[in-house]
């Protein structure tokens, strides 16, 4: 019986210590489930924490940079705060959270700059409707009356007409000018005669034919863009300093406009966003181009597209900017009509006169005046006929330096005398004619001085 007892007293204890430890690994297996639930809540709230604030960044910081990256694209955009705390998924959502966003801007600004396009389209064209109509009226008072104020008054609604163009075009508006083939020379002439500080630009013809000549259909739009290349080098670049113009012909590849100016020049990031300009973008945001609005190279670039040219900006020798303006073969061609070049037109460097050794020469013609009555109205003319060459030539004689061109400033002080002059022989002076003459000059040179330095504001870029 004693062993029976013992082994029942054995069994026992086995079974006591095996339930102790059964009870103790059921408290450990519970601990350690409290402890991972435990991580666990802390996990999540840890990620529940971080995407709080990677969307309170995504509101607060990514959207509105991601929406001043578009009009300046080197602003920096930021990332995820926290990358190693949010789940691929989460990131993604806020990826393309940023991404919507930023294709909802696009969107909406595309709509309110093709609304505002719209709106300066129709008021563009009423402007330049009335300036076309004040020009006509102009033309119709100079000869009317003898005050070169009116000269003044029609040189600054060309100013005006300028810029209304421009913003026509900036806005897909056509030019609103139509104009016959025109001779390369008078279309820089008159892109010359658009700018403010136009006395500060100085041409120089290297054109082999005198009568190269735009098509009609691109010769406004290149005085457009001639002009605006113009009204950027005059500036910025120092009121003292000139402007230079060369005219120049290459072959098959067409015509060349060089604009050189000795101005502050640009660093690499206007450099690099004015390349791009004049490259003709497929789209330019009116809001893009600053406050106020910098639309010169713009301009410049919608007309390169459309027609044909093309134009490239470089340091220029001179300190300043270079701008290369290039008109293509398909665009050009040689007008074979005997009108004469405006007067003030620049001559060619290297034009060549040939005429036969055995032929007579001809009479001198007679210098005729620089101005006659017509109907009671002053007209301009010609100083000289413009010499024929003559192509069957075993001999070459090489004629006498022409005169050079008369500068817009001469031209006024010569009209300005002739009206003078005319009122001084209709009633009579109380001081001699002379000095008076010189009194009125140079009270009209120092008005024109301040004129002038009051147009030097034309600050197209």
């Amino acid at each position: 019986m004693a062993w029976i007892v013992a082994l029942i007293a054995v069994v026992a204890a086995v079974t006591a210590v095996v339930r102790s430890q059964n009870a103790a690994r059921d408290a450990n297996v519970a601990w350690a489930r409290v402890e991972l639930a435990e991580r666990q809540t802390k996990a999540a709230d840890a990620r529940t924490a971080a995407l709080t604030d990677e969307i309170r960044q995504l509101a607060q910081k990514r959207i509105p940079a991601a929406a001043l990256a578009l009009s300046h694209p080197s602003a920096p955009v930021p990332g995820l705060r926290e990358a190693a705390e949010v789940d691929g998924g989460s990131a993604r959502l806020l990826t393309e959270a940023v991404q919507a966003a930023r294709a909802a801007v696009i969107e909406e600004r595309q709509r309110v700059d093709a609304a505002a396009r719209a709106a300066m389209r129709g008021t563009s064209a009423k402007i330049q409707s009335l300036l076309n109509q004040s020009q006509q009226l102009l033309h119709e008072l100079q000869h009317e009356y003898d005050d070169p104020r009116i000269l003044q008054l029609d040189f600054r609604n060309e100013l005006a007409l300028r810029r209304t163009q421009a913003t026509a075009v900036l806005c897909d508006a056509w030019p609103g000018l139509a104009r016959q083939s025109s001779p390369l020379v008078e279309i820089v002439l008159g892109a010359q005669s658009r700018v403010a500080g136009y006395e500060r630009i100085k041409v120089a013809n290297h054109l082999r034919d005198e009568w190269l000549a735009v098509v009609a259909r691109a010769a406004e739009p290149l005085a457009i863009a001639l002009a605006e290349l113009l009204a950027n080098a005059t500036a910025y670049s120092h009121p003292d300093t000139d402007v230079q113009v060369t005219v120049q012909q290459s072959g098959g590849r067409g015509a060349f406009l060089v604009v050189d100016d000795a101005g502050i020049g640009m660093d690499d990031d206007a450099l690099e966003r004015a390349r791009a300009l004049l490259a003709g973008p497929s789209e330019v945001l009116l809001t893009e181009l600053g406050d106020p609005p910098q639309t010169g190279f713009a301009v410049v670039g919608r007309l390169v597209v459309q027609y044909g040219l093309s134009c490239h900006i470089e340091p220029s020798p001179f300190g300043g900017m270079r701008t290369i303006l290039r008109v293509p073969a398909h665009l050009l061609t040689v007008l074979e009509d005997e009108r004469n070049l405006s007067a003030l037109a620049p001559k060619a460097v290297h034009a060549h006169t040939v005429t036969t050794a055995a032929a007579e020469p001809e009479p001198a013609a007679e210098p005729e005046p620089v101005a006659e009555e017509r109907n009671g109205l002053p007209t301009r003319r010609r100083r000289a006929p413009r010499p024929a060459p003559v192509r069957s030539a075993p001999a070459a004689v090489t004629p006498a330096a022409p005169p050079p061109p008369r500068t817009p400033e001469q031209a006024e002080a010569s009209w300005a005398a002739l009206q003078q002059g005319t009122l001084s022989g209709r009633s009579a002076p109380a001081a001699p004619p002379e000095a008076e003459h010189h009194d009125n000059k140079d009270g009209q040179d120092d008005r024109n001085r301040r004129n002038d330095r009051n147009d030097q504001g034309d600050d197209e870029t």
